[in-house]
């Protein structure tokens, strides 16, 4: 019986002691309190106007929704900038009569991460996405939001995922 007991309290101790190592989002343990992210400019070549500001509002609900860093304005122990650096629209397929018939909308961002508590972690890295519409479809209203939802989640998931989850 006192082996049972003793197999419990073994099995409990670990259960615990797990939790502080790994949690839901898969970010572990993050040696930084709170985070940054300053104003991403549009510096592409093509400005899609308030791109810049959905943007930067993304990374940091993101970065609030999965972790338990707190945001500031400056000063922050992790500190996201860059900023826009492509905006292109390009035809993907054609029709027989030589018409396309479906274009891609790629966005790209320039990111410099750096961690006050660890140098070691800082990196510039650019980022990319895309997005396919109908080449019928002008990328406006409903179709522009579409395509930044997209691609606006899947590069903020990938930074949150090099910076905070080093998957």
């Amino acid at each position: 019986m006192k082996k049972i007991h003793f197999i419990v309290a073994i099995i409990v101790l670990f259960s615990i002691n797990s939790c502080s190592v790994y949690n839901f989002t898969g970010t572990g343990k993050i040696d930084a309190k709170t985070f940054q992210v300053n104003y991403f400019q549009n510096n592409a070549e093509i400005v899609q106007p308030g791109i810049e500001r959905t943007f930067t509002l993304r990374l940091q609900d993101l970065i609030q929704n999965q972790t338990n860093l707190n945001l500031i304005s400056s000063g922050g122990d992790l500190l996201y900038e860059g900023e826009i650096v492509d905006f292109r629209i390009t035809p993907m397929t054609a029709t027989a009569d030589i018409k396309a018939a479906q274009n891609r909308v790629t966005i790209a961002v320039n990111l410099r991460y750096s961690n006050k508590n660890k140098d070691t972690d800082d990196f510039e890295k650019r980022y990319s996405f895309f997005y396919d519409y109908p080449a019928t479809s002008q990328l406006i209203g409903r179709e522009l939001d579409n395509a930044l939802e997209e691609i606006f989640e899947r590069i903020t998931q990938d930074i949150f995922n090099d910076t905070l989850a080093k998957w």
